[in-house]
Formats: C-alpha cells, sequence, structure tokens
C-alpha cells in the first residue's frame, strides 16, 4: 500500500453524488481510407489485449473497515473489459446523440472499489468516425499529465500499426543532471521552503493590496453558475482554427490563452444577457497553472497552480476587453513568477480555498463567490496525431463542475485545431450548447479590426 497525499486525497474527500471528481476527454477519429467494416471491433480486441496494466491505472483507495482515502490498494488483476467498454449510438448516429451519450458517462461516479478509471469506445456515427471517451478520477491524474499520457498512446506516424494504450504505458523517469534526493532531503527542503512563506505572503498582500497587481478571491460577483448543483451533467464540443486566433495573437501582441480567456469572457457575457442575468461587476475566472516541469515525468498526481483573472465582462467593445484580460493575467503572472514552487502551492491554495467551504450547507447560498468560472487551457499536439492510421480529428477536455461552479470550460491544441470543451450542471445551466454560438461570436469580434460586444 502506498499513503494517498493530502492534495490528491482532496478529490476522494470533495466527492458525493452531486460532485463527480473526474476529469475526461472526448476524440473523434477518423479512420483510414482503407479500413474495413471491422476496423473498431478489431481496435477493441486490440487494445483489450494489451493486458500490462501499470500501477497508476491499477490503484483505488484501501478500505479499512469504514475508514478508507488513507492509502492506497493496487489490484493484481484488473478487469480490463470493465475498465473499457465498446457501445453504439442510436440511429441517426449524429455528434449530437454522442454528446449526449457522454453527458450522462460524465455524471456517473467512478467504482470506489475498482481502479478509478473508465474508456469507452463509441461507434455509430452517421458520418464514418468514430469516438473515444475516457475519464480518469482527479486524484490519479491532474488534467496535464493526464493528456500528456494520453498523447504518448498516439503517433505521428499514419503508417504506424503499433498498439499503444495508456493503461499499459510506462510513465517516463524523471530526468536529473545530479544523484537523486532521498525523502529526507526532499522534506528537509520543503520545510526550508515553507519558512520563507510568511514573508512571501506578507509581499504577496502588499502587492495585492497596496499596488493592486492581483485579482483575489471573493470579489467577483453572484451569478446563475455560483448555485447549489446536481449530479447530472451536460457536455458540449467544437473546435476552432488556431489560423484564426494565431493571427488575432499577431495583430494584438497577447497570447493565444489570453484570446481563450476573452473569447470565453465573451461568449458569458451574450449568454448571461441572454438569460437576463449578466452582473454589473465584471466576472472572475480561475485559471489553473500547470507546475509540473517536462523532466518531471507523467507518473500520476496532481501538481497545479492557479491565478484569478478579471474577465472584464462589464467591458462591451470586444477588443477593449481583450486587452483588459491581457493585463489582468500579466499582473497576476508577474507576481505568482516571483515565487518558489512550494509557494506557488501554498498561494494557489488561498486562491481556490473558497471552494472547500462550498461544503458547508447554506455558504454558496449567502456568500459571495471565490471566482466565477474555471477556464483551463491543457497543452496538446502540435501535430495531427494518429492511432494505426485512424486521425484524431477532435480532443475536447471534459473537466469538473461543482457546488457553486456550475460550468467549466476547458480548451486543448490539437495539431491545426483548439478544442474547447464544456460542461454544466444539467439543472442549474439551461441550453449550454447556446454557449458554442456565443464563443464564435466573441471570437469574431476579438480582432482589433472589429469593434462591438
Amino acid at each position: 500500500m502506498k499513503l494517498i497525499s493530502p492534495t490528491d486525497s482532496m478529490f476522494l474527500l470533495g466527492e458525493s453524488r452531486e460532485h463527480p471528481m473526474h476529469v475526461g476527454s472526448l476524440q473523434l477519429f477518423q479512420p483510414p481510407a482503407d479500413a474495413g467494416t471491422e476496423f473498431v471491433r478489431e481496435a477493441y480486441e486490440a487494445m483489450l489485449g494489451c493486458t500490462d496494466v501499470q500501477p497508476t491505472f491499477r490503484k483505488h483507495p484501501a478500505f479499512f473497515g469504514p475508514v478508507t482515502n488513507l492509502a492506497w490498494s493496487f489490484d493484481d488483476d484488473v478487469d480490463l473489459e470493465y475498465h473499457f467498454r465498446r457501445s453504439a449510438l442510436a440511429s441517426p448516429g449524429r455528434v449530437r446523440e454522442l454528446l449526449e451519450l457522454v453527458s450522462r458517462l460524465h455524471g456517473s461516479l467512478l467504482d470506489r472499489h475498482r481502479p478509478l478509471w473508465e474508456a469507452h469506445l463509441v461507434e455509430g456515427l452517421n458520418d464514418g468516425r468514430y469516438a473515444v471517451y475516457v475519464k480518469f478520477h482527479h486524484s490519479l491524474l491532474d488534467g496535464v499529465s493526464a493528456a500528456r499520457l494520453m498523447q504518448r498512446a498516439f503517433t505521428t506516424d499514419p503508417h504506424d500499426d503499433e498498439v499503444r494504450v495508456p493503461w499499459a504505458l510506462k510513465p517516463r523517469r524523471r530526468q536529473s543532471g545530479g544523484p537523486g534526493r532521498s525523502p529526507l532531503q526532499l522534506l528537509t527542503g520543503a520545510m526550508g521552503s515553507l519558512t520563507t512563506l510568511g514573508p512571501s505572503t506578507a509581499a504577496l498582500a502588499r502587492a495585492a493590496l497596496l499596488e493592486q497587481q492581483l485579482t483575489l478571491p471573493f470579489q467577483a460577483p453572484k451569478t446563475m453558475f455560483n448555485v447549489r448543483i446536481g449530479g447530472a451533467r451536460r457536455v458540449a464540443a467544437q473546435s476552432w482554427s488556431l489560423d484564426r486566433i494565431n493571427r488575432i495573437k499577431t495583430a494584438t501582441g497577447v497570447t493565444v490563452n489570453d484570446i481563450v480567456l476573452a473569447m470565453s469572457a465573451g461568449a458569458l457575457r451574450a449568454y448571461l444577457i441572454e438569460q437576463d442575468a449578466l452582473p454589473e461587476a465584471p466576472l472572475v475566472a480561475m485559471v489553473p497553472v500547470n507546475l509540473r516541469k517536462e523532466d518531471q515525468g507523467d507518473g500520476g498526481g496532481n501538481m497545479v497552480g492557479t491565478v484569478l483573472c478579471n474577465l472584464n465582462t462589464h467591458i462591451e467593445d470586444a477588443a477593449k476587453r481583450l486587452e483588459a484580460i491581457n493585463v489582468s493575467m500579466c499582473d497576476s503572472k508577474t507576481v505568482f513568477k516571483q515565487l518558489p514552487q512550494v509557494q506557488q502551492l501554498a498561494l494557489s491554495a488561498f486562491m481556490t480555498g473558497g471552494l472547500v467551504f462550498a461544503l458547508i450547507p447554506g455558504f454558496v447560498r449567502a456568500a459571495p463567490p471565490p471566482f466565477n468560472i474555471v477556464i483551463s487551457n491543457v497543452p496538446g499536439a502540435r501535430e495531427p496525431l494518429y492511432w494505426r492510421g485512424a486521425r484524431m480529428v477532435g480532443n475536447y477536455p471534459l473537466s469538473i463542475a461543482l457546488d457553486g461552479q456550475a460550468m467549466n470550460i476547458t480548451v486543448t491544441t490539437n495539431a491545426e485545431n483548439l478544442d474547447v470543451g464544456l460542461v454544466g450542471c444539467r439543472r442549474s445551466v439551461p441550453h449550454l450548447q447556446r454557449m458554442l454560438g456565443h464563443l464564435e461570436t466573441s471570437l469574431s469580434r476579438s480582432s482589433p479590426l472589429l469593434r462591438g460586444g
């Protein structure tokens, strides 16, 4: 057995029927031109044959009588036919039916008595494509490490016929320029960083309050997203050309992430106006920041920090809104990057700590939200990816909705596209798919050559 880290146990302790704590992705594949009618069945059977299941995909919380969430238990024999399932869409097999299926799958809990992951191969799309929906409990993998692991199952070579599956991929070893550090050295290093946390926190407070460099929690207005939620989910997904986004980036000098935030801000503004629910004060987004370095491997666990961004939804002009978002993110990142990793994690805990209070009965209803929405940008592939000749034409990340956070927006790059996945509480966020149209309109108006809301 292995002890569960405090960060990972948070996702286990916070889970309930209303709050499934898994992250997932919906991938769309175009079979190769010479694929036969049995291509998907043969792919499924080939993947089931990969039985060398790695430790991350064999673990679940150990049960000590009524006590759990303290240590991991590792199954020696994993029932792959339970974890990896094949199904087909009902006629007419549109993307609409696929998203309805994924909405139901994303709202169901993972079995704590089995390893905490599932994969579903779905055929029956009327255009000949097939899909794979995968979900991992957040205590196993954060979004970035899950994305990296999934990418390793694919290849950039359309003629590569090797069968690779995420559960059988060995973790990449951490690279180091010197000898490994003992547990005692690691603990001593962490304690040394923690001793400076007090002065650093004071310096941050001064920067935030006196120089107004940092967007702080609990300054966000109350919106229709900041309510208690149920357990049912609805998902929506769409792709946008990175060429369009890069043209705006070149013209304005902002980052791709700034444009993603501006797209989201414009869409949220339009959606809330449509619902007659736009507050006067600007919405605030929590933006996860990857703290895992390239040489730290992908063996699981969580290494994510956070900053808060003022989305400036009170600004009608989309181009001016983009400029203001860029300023907000630059200010937050300037403060954040000055800190060592331990203090970055501590600051992130302060930023997101309000989510814990949402577990207190009546808190969400009575208190201002720490922020209004989570908007994540997960690094993705820069080249087209294939699996045994089938090209991955869509890769839509799907994350977590919580009490007080009824909608989530996550994006990733997929070759020449930006793929966007939306997750919302089915009861609290009506007509979630309308956000896709608002995202398109918002992107169109973010160009400095175009003005207006």
